[in-house]
């Protein structure tokens, strides 16, 4: 017993102790956290022939293997999905420097050429892929309309609009309008996270809530304007502006032909 507790009063006693639970904790790590997914390739995609496309398109600000450059940030992880926003919507490449992306009409690459980009970006680390078409269609369902309103006024509404009509940010950015937005890219841009947007994963939002909020801007989109004039639907701003020009200058105008009638 007396050599016991000469042992624990060793200057190195703590050490050794210590050493273990550090050891005890790093082998129950190892062995109990959840597996990483592994990178992949997309199926609808040729990963060989996207990697020459990165190359001549996209390594000058990306760098040869993605891994960024003081002009483009690291593209390892960013997953498939990330690719198929900004390169299908026009974003990428970038036309000119400035504070955001604008997306475009005229987009550089076919179809084919944008899965082939995802593909192989997608081969080079885990990341968010393509959702499948099963959560993209929007539903004709109410209580999936009220949902994915209340889901989009809670999440979205602060930057894009209660009506999606988008809105202005800081530093010359803007939350664009979601007005015939194809409904994967409003998907990827949830589990993404472009530009100022944050990232909505499975955890924040399930993709039955994503398709939620895709049948809610589909439904807005075909609404009628029930009041006339939707003016933008970016609200009491151009309202107001309007009524200060149309009916303020409507009564300026009666009490101008009104007093020189009298006279």
């Amino acid at each position: 017993m007396k050599a016991l507790a000469a042992r624990r009063r060793h200057p190195l006693a703590l050490v050794v102790l210590i050493a273990l639970g550090l050891l005890v904790m790093g082998a129950a790590y190892a062995a109990f956290a959840p597996r990483p997914a592994e990178a992949s390739t997309d199926a609808r995609g040729d990963a060989d022939r996207g990697r020459e496309l990165f190359l001549a398109n996209c390594s000058t600000c990306h760098g040869l293997q993605a891994q960024g450059t003081r002009n483009g940030p690291t593209l390892i992880g960013v997953g498939a999905a990330s690719v198929d926003f900004q390169v299908g919507t026009g974003r990428m490449p970038l036309a000119a420097t400035a504070p955001q992306a604008p997306d475009r009409e005229d987009i550089d690459f076919t179809e084919q050429d944008v899965a082939d980009l995802s593909a192989w970006v997608a081969s080079l680390a885990p990341g968010p892929a393509i959702p499948d078409g099963e959560f993209l269609e929007p539903l004709d369902d109410d209580e999936a309309i009220a949902d994915g309103g209340e889901l989009f006024r809670i999440n979205c509404a602060m930057c894009h609009n209660v009506a999606g009509a988008g809105g202005a940010l800081t530093r010359g950015k803007v939350a664009p309008p979601l007005m015939g937005v194809e409904p994967v890219h409003v998907y990827e841009a949830m589990v993404t996270g472009p530009q100022s947007m944050p990232v909505f994963n499975d955890a924040n939002l399930t993709p039955e809530q994503k398709q939620n909020i895709i049948s809610y801007l589909t439904y807005i989109e075909n609404q009628p304007a029930p009041g006339g004039l939707s003016l933008g639907s970016i609200g009491p701003v151009s309202e107001g502006l309007f009524a200060w020009l149309v009916g303020l200058g409507a009564l300026i105008g009666c009490a101008v032909w009104l007093g020189a009638k009298s006279s």
